[in-house]
């Protein structure tokens, strides 16, 4: 299993969806990022603002990270992790 440590802050958790399939979101204000190791299998994607992981009880989260994503694509491809 391969690890990563970055620095992210809560931004959004989906708790699942109503009964119009319309997400159920919890949103959070966080100011202060905080240092995580995370498992790279918990990542579904990335983009410029968001990591979207895989929580438990089949919700997801949406975390804020810091840097940018050029930065945090190279932290990838530094451990090896394919990026097409």
């Amino acid at each position: 299993m391969m690890f990563i440590e970055i620095e992210v802050k809560l931004g959004i958790i989906v708790h699942g969806y109503d009964d119009k399939n319309k997400e159920i979101e919890e949103v959070f204000n966080e100011t202060d990022y905080m240092k995580k190791i995370i498992s790279i299998e918990r990542i579904q994607s990335i983009s410029e603002k968001y990591i979207l992981v895989k929580s438990s009880h089949g919700r997801v989260m949406y975390w804020e990270y810091k840097g940018t994503m050029e930065e945090l694509k190279q932290k990838l491809l530094d451990i090896n992790i394919n990026i097409a």
